[in-house]
C-alpha cells in the first residue's frame, strides 16, 4: 500500500529530487565550462565570470566544505576557462601565502585558545560586574563589556562566545534573567571579536588585498590597507557598537524590570580590576607595541601567544602544563583550516585577476552610473546574502579582491571597505542559517536555532542600524587612523 505524505511532511521522493538537483547542478556547470573550453559554445568574458561564481555557489549548496568547493572551482577555472600556465599557478600556490602577515593568524588563534582555557574571561566578567552590575540588566551589561574586553585580546568571535557565554549565561539564569535575554546579549556581543583589534578577519582582509594597487577615480593607484591601519580603524566602530548593544541591553532590562545586583564597593572593584589586570594588560601590550613601533603586527601576535601562555599557566594557573599540548593541537587544527581556505582563495583571486574579471566588474559598475550610496547599498546586500551560507573568513577571502578594485574606482577608502566588511561579518555571525555565534550559543543554552533567532532580534536590528551608519559615514572608520597619522 502506497504511503501518502501528511501535510507539513516532505515525501522521501522530494528529498531525493532535491539531492539529485543539488548534485546535477555543479556537474552541469562543469560540463558547460569544458564545452566552452573546446569551442562548442561561446559564453564570452562576462559569461565566464558568471559561470565560475555559479559553480562555486552550486558546490557549496551541496553541503561541500568551503575549502573543497573553492579548490574544485579553482581547478575547473584553471583547466576549462583560462589559458594561464599551470606552472604559474603552481608557483602562486607557494608564493601566494608567503606573506609575513599570514603568520599573525595562527599566533592570534593560539593566544585566543590559551585565554579561553586560562580563566581570563571569568576575571573580566567579575570586573565588569563590579562596575555595572547594579544597573538595570547589570549582568547582561557585564556580558557586553566582558565580550568587548575579551574580543580585544582573543580576536575571535566564536572564542568570545564560548569563553564569556559559558560562564555568564548560567549566572544570568540563576539570577532570574530569561534564558532568551542572556542568549541574545552574548550571541550578538560575541561578534565584537571581528571588529576589535587584534581581529583575525581584519588580518585576513589585509592579506587578501595585499599587493593590489587598483586605480582610483583620479587614475592614480590606490594602495591596500595595512594590518596596523585596520586594527586602529576598528577601535572607534568597536566601541560604538559595544555601546549600542549595551544600550539595547539596558533598555530591554529596564522595560521588563529585570533584576539588578547589589552595588559593589570601590574596594571590591579595585580587587576585581587587580585580578583581571594581566588579561587587560595584553590589550595595551599588543596595541601599544604595534603603534609605538616596538614590533610589527605579526611579531605582536607571537608575543601575545607567549604572554597568554605565561598568564594562563603561571599567573592564573587555571591551565595545567599537561593540558598545553591539547591547546596547541586545537589551535593548529583551526589554523590549518583557515590557511587551507586562504591558499585556495589566493589562487582564485590570482586566476580572476589574470582574466581581468575584477577590473571588468569595476568598469561595468562605473558605466552603470551607480552613485557612491547606491553601490555601497549593493555591497551590503551582497555581503549579508553571502553571510547566509558562508563563513566570515571565506567571505572576506573571496569578496575582498573582487570588491577592492570596484570600490577604489568609486573613491571608497580601502580601510573603510575593510571595516564595512567586518561589520557585515558581525551581522552574518548572528543570523540564520549559518550564523556561527547562534550555533555556539545554542550549544551553551540548549535552545533551538529558531528560538535563538527570535532572542537575538532586538540586538540584531541594532547591529543593522549601526551597519548603515558605518557604511555612509566613513569618518567613523577613518577619523582615528587619520588623527594618529596612519593614513
Amino acid at each position: 500500500m502506497t504511503s501518502v505524505a501528511q501535510p507539513g511532511e516532505r515525501s522521501p521522493s522530494s528529498g531525493w529530487g532535491l539531492a539529485v538537483v543539488l548534485i546535477a547542478l555543479p556537474i552541469a556547470l562543469v560540463t558547460v565550462c569544458f564545452l566552452s573550453k573546446f569551442g562548442v559554445i561561446d559564453v564570452g568574458h562576462t559569461g565566464r565570470a558568471w559561470l565560475i561564481f555559479a559553480l562555486l555557489l552550486a558546490m557549496m549548496a551541496t553541503g561541500m566544505p568551503i575549502s573543497i568547493a573553492l579548490g574544485l572551482t579553482v581547478l575547473t577555472f584553471l583547466f576549462a576557462l583560462t589559458d594561464v600556465d599551470p606552472q604559474a599557478v603552481a608557483l602562486k600556490l607557494f608564493t601566494g601565502i608567503e606573506k609575513f602577515e599570514i603568520m599573525a593568524i595562527p599566533f592570534f588563534i593560539l593566544a585566543g585558545n590559551f585565554l579561553t582555557r586560562g580563566g581570563v574571561a571569568k576575571r573580566m566578567i567579575d570586573f565588569a560586574s563590579s562596575m555595572v552590575g547594579h544597573w538595570y540588566g547589570g549582568l547582561g551589561l557585564a556580558g557586553v563589556i566582558a565580550c568587548a574586553l575579551f574580543a580585544s585580546i582573543s580576536g575571535s568571535s566564536v572564542a568570545t562566545v564560548v569563553a564569556v557565554g559559558s560562564i555568564i549565561l548560567p549566572a544570568m539564569v540563576e539570577q532570574g534573567y530569561p534564558k532568551r535575554f542572556g542568549a541574545g546579549v552574548i550571541a550578538t556581543s560575541g561578534a565584537l571579536g571581528i571588529l576589535f583589534p587584534p581581529s583575525v578577519n581584519l588580518v585576513i582582509y589585509a592579506v587578501a588585498t595585499s599587493g593590489m594597487n587598483p586605480l582610483g577615480p583620479d587614475g592614480a593607484p590606490v594602495p591596500s590597507a595595512s594590518v596596523g591601519q585596520l586594527f586602529i580603524a576598528g577601535v572607534v566602530p568597536g566601541l560604538m557598537l559595544a555601546t549600542l548593544l549595551g544600550g539595547m541591553t539596558w533598555w530591554r532590562a529596564y522595560q521588563n524590570d529585570y533584576p539588578r545586583m547589589k552595588p559593589a564597593s570601590w574596594r571590591e572593584r579595585f580587587r576585581a580590576f587587580r585580578e583581571s589586570f594581566w588579561g587587560l594588560f595584553l590589550i595595551a601590550f599588543v596595541l601599544g607595541g604595534i603603534y609605538s613601533g616596538f614590533f610589527t603586527p605579526t611579531e605582536a601576535a607571537g608575543m601575545a601567544a607567549v604572554y597568554s601562555f605565561f598568564v594562563a599557566v603561571f599567573v592564573y594557573r587555571d591551565l595545567k602544563l599537561k593540558d598545553v599540548p591539547k591547546v596547541l593541537l586545537n589551535a593548529a587544527a583551526m589554523s590549518a583550516m583557515l590557511l587551507y581556505i586562504i591558499t585556495n582563495a589566493v589562487l582564485f583571486s590570482f586566476l580572476m585577476t589574470s582574466e581581468q574579471i575584477p577590473q571588468a566588474m569595476a568598469e561595468w559598475m562605473t558605466t552603470q552610473g551607480l552613485s557612491f550610496v547606491a553601490f555601497l547599498l549593493v555591497v551590503n546586500v551582497i555581503l549579508l546574502a553571502a553571510g547566509n551560507f558562508m563563513d566570515p573568513a571565506a567571505i572576506v577571502l573571496i569578496m575582498a579582491p573582487i570588491l577592492f578594485p570596484v570600490t577604489a574606482k568609486l573613491g571608497v577608502h580601502p580601510v573603510h571597505l575593510g571595516i564595512l566588511m567586518a561589520v557585515n561579518m558581525e551581522v552574518g555571525l548572528c543570523h540564520p542559517p549559518v550564523g556561527l555565534n547562534l550555533y555556539v550559543a545554542s550549544g551553551i543554552t540548549k535552545m533551538g536555532i529558531g528560538e535563538l533567532t527570535i532572542a537575538v532580534l532586538p540586538w540584531l536590528l541594532t547591529m543593522l542600524a549601526f551597519l548603515v551608519l558605518v557604511t555612509f559615514v566613513p569618518e567613523i572608520s577613518l577619523w582615528l587612523p587619520r588623527y594618529l597619522g596612519l593614513l
